[in-house]
C-alpha cells in the first residue's frame, strides 16, 4: 500500500502526526504488504501554523499513483481551497482508492468535489464552511462514507489513525496499534460508519 501524506504551508502539525503515527505502524508490524509512504507538497519545504519546517519527499507529484492519499487541516486551507493551481494538483487523487482528511483537510476534499453526495466531518468551528461541500456534515470524530473517511479537529487524527488501521486490517491489528501508542480512547471492534467514542 502506497500512502501519500500531503503538506502544506499553514497546516497543523497535529493533525499530521496522530494519524502518521497509527498507520505508519501498519509496516511496523507487517500487518499489510509493501506499505510505503511519501510526504508531498507544492514545494520542497513547507512552514506549519507555528513555523515548524518540514521537507518534502516529493514536489507535485501525480497523487494518483497512491492508494491512500491524507489530507491535514490548519486556517490555510480556508484560502488554499480557492488557489487553482494547488486544487489542481489536488484532483489528480480523484480515482485513488482512500481518500482520508483531517480537521479543515477536508475542506480541499470538498472543493476537489470528493465529497459530493457523502456525509462527512471536520474541525466544529468549520461545519458551516463544510456544508456546502457535501451531503450532511455529521457532529463526530470519525465519519467514513465509502472509501472517504473524515475525521474531526486536530487530536482526532489519532482516532482517524486508528480507525483506518482497523478498517484495513482487524480488530486485533488496531488494538497492538493503540497499545503501542498507550491511547485509551479509541474503541475496536465496533467499526461503524459514525464513529462516536465515549470518551472517559
Amino acid at each position: 500500500m502506497k500512502m501519500a501524506f500531503v503538506l502544506f504551508d499553514g497546516m497543523t502539525s497535529m493533525d499530521l502526526a496522530g494519524f502518521y503515527e497509527a498507520v505508519t505502524w501498519l509496516a511496523i508490524l507487517k500487518a499489510k504488504e509493501n506499505v510505503s509512504w511519501t510526504f508531498c507538497a507544492d514545494k520542497d519545504e513547507i512552514s506549519d501554523d507555528r513555523g515548524l519546517k518540514m521537507k518534502s519527499d516529493a514536489v507535485l507529484p501525480d497523487l494518483g499513483d497512491f492508494d491512500l492519499v491524507f489530507f491535514p487541516g490548519g486556517r490555510s486551507t480556508r484560502t488554499l481551497r480557492f488557489d487553482e493551481d494547488f486544487m489542481r494538483w489536488i484532483r489528480t487523487a480523484e480515482n485513488v482508492s482512500y481518500k482520508i482528511s483531517i480537521c479543515t483537510g477536508a475542506l480541499l476534499l470538498g472543493e476537489a468535489g470528493f465529497l459530493h453526495g457523502k456525509k462527512a466531518t471536520t474541525n466544529s468551528s468549520a461545519y458551516d464552511l463544510l456544508a456546502p461541500y457535501c451531503a450532511e456534515v455529521v457532529a463526530a470524530r470519525v465519519v467514513r462514507d465509502g472509501n472517504t473517511v473524515t475525521g474531526a479537529g486536530v487530536t482526532a487524527s489519532i482516532d482517524l489513525g486508528l480507525y483506518v488501521v482497523e478498517m484495513l486490517t482487524s480488530t486485533e491489528t488496531v488494538l497492538q496499534v493503540q497499545q503501542k501508542l498507550e491511547y485509551p480512547f479509541y474503541e475496536p471492534g465496533n467499526l461503524r460508519d459514525v464513529y462516536k467514542p465515549n470518551l472517559r
